[in-house]
């Protein structure tokens, strides 16, 4: 497994499938992931020699780091629907 986990392709390649499964099931959840896999891309070409467990430590790290960006970024949007407050057949 360490062997996979040093090549860039491989992260890569998680990157685009856990983007696609978070247009499949949205809610911020797997794009926190592909995130971070799209960051340990850099990550691997930058720092060949690090073993696996310190890969999959980043890569936790900086996916949690991704979501909770998502989560504040994503927090003020609203969904544009307005609240009634008063119905025009109460009289």
């Amino acid at each position: 497994m360490t062997g996979l986990l040093d090549l860039w392709w491989v992260w890569m390649a998680a990157a685009l499938a856990l983007a696609v499964i978070e247009v499949l099931v949205p809610g911020f959840i797997f794009l926190g992931f592909a995130l971070g896999a799209l960051v340990m891309v850099a990550v691997v070409l930058a720092a060949p020699g690090l073993s696996a467990a310190a890969l999959l430590a980043l890569f936790s790290g900086l996916s949690l780091l991704a979501w909770i960006g998502l989560r504040i970024a994503f927090k003020k949007q609203s969904s544009g629907a307005r609240v009634v407050h008063r119905d025009i057949n109460d009289n």
